[in-house]
């Protein structure tokens, strides 16, 4: 349930109408808008009707129920759009963001020449992974802790705030010291003791959504971390599985737009992965944003060919540089049919 209070309630009628929500048996969660405050009752075991009986109390304008089981996720919980800083790089307002790098730190001369090279094309952020999730146990499963210090060098190098997958409950404290962001990785978005860990703590969460989930399971997800404290939350879609073969995933370009109505968090698009293809991310990146996108994550290495992951979909130096230029321009074309990255 939600109370809509007016917009000339004190402050002293809001506080008693936390106080009633408490009494009813549901936990209250108060957002703050420009012009009213709303106060949500979330929980499953509270008095409704003790709820519905707050529509008659001073400064309560109207009483709603929640149409949909994410409650805090919900933009009835909160009208206006939610923005997120990640190291004063903030996602969700008015700049699109672009976060690049490579799929695996792999060293520290590749990661540094890639770090400047993104940011020499725009970018806003920095990825990488430190531990990687791979379908094989005998693909390269990242450098761990090393990769980590690796990636606060290269922020202290380029100001670039880094964005790195968290892959279990034990490592959170560790990643902590060195990322700014953390990633719940495809196949972690419903690991539901990672994601209540990560409701804990005081960082940013780029919550990406898993190969066959729902749109309404992927808001879900967030919103076991809103519950638990952290409302840091982004929103990644980085395509699903379908019967297409032709792309890597199926790029769910409506599940962004669909995401960014039933939901306040910020939403981002990942066309590296939803189409496993670098000649269409230039393409996919611009349909993205066209769809509301608050910004894009990229695949990009300094030279693919020699990468240990996901190196067929990932972009060159140059060539992203070519796809931040045509982000401002729809219709240009930004790789020509069979064009090949550069050569390290």
């Amino acid at each position: 349930m939600i109370v809509n209070m007016s917009d000339s309630a004190t402050e002293q009628q809001i506080d008693h109408i936390i106080q009633r929500i408490r009494e009813a048996g549901f936990q209250p969660h108060v957002t703050r808008g420009t012009e009213r405050t709303i106060v949500a009752a979330v929980g499953s075991n509270g008095r409704r009707h003790e709820i519905e009986a707050l529509s008659v109390a001073p400064g309560v304008d109207t009483v709603v129920a929640i149409a949909q089981p994410f409650k805090l996720v919900s933009r009835q919980a909160r009208p206006d759009s939610s923005v997120v800083d990640v190291g004063g790089i903030k996602i969700g307002g008015p700049e699109v963001v672009v976060i690049a790098g490579p799929c695996s730190v792999e060293s520290r001369e590749q990661l540094f020449e890639t770090a400047r090279g993104i940011k020499r094309a725009g970018a806003t952020m920095l990825r990488g992974g430190a531990y990687k999730p791979r379908t094989s146990p005998y693909e390269f499963q990242g450098l761990g802790m090393e990769a980590l210090k690796i990636l606060r060098e290269a922020r202290d190098l380029t100001g670039l705030p880094v964005v790195t997958e968290v892959m279990s409950t034990e490592d959170v404290d560790l990643i902590c010291e060195y990322a700014d962001m953390l990633q719940v990785g495809a196949r972690n978005m419903q690991n539901f003791a990672l994601l209540r860990r990560l409701a804990t703590i005081n960082k940013p969460i780029l919550l990406k959504r898993g190969p066959s989930a729902t749109v309404k399971e992927w808001l879900l997800a967030a919103e076991y971390l809103l519950s638990g404290g952290n409302h840091q939350v982004v929103l990644c879609e980085r395509g699903i599985k379908t019967f297409e073969t032709g792309t890597r995933n199926t790029m769910d370009l409506a599940a962004v737009a669909l995401a960014k109505e039933l939901s306040h968090l910020p939403v981002i698009a990942d066309p590296s992965h939803g189409t496993g293809k670098p000649s269409l991310i230039g393409m996919v990146s611009r349909a993205a944003i066209a769809v509301g996108a608050d910004g894009l994550i990229i695949e990009v290495h300094r030279c693919p060919e020699r990468a240990l992951s996901d190196g067929a979909q990932s972009l060159d130096i140059p060539q992203f540089a070519r796809v931040m230029h045509s982000l401002g321009d729809p219709l240009r074309p930004v790789l020509a049919v069979g064009e090949r990255p550069t050569q390290a």
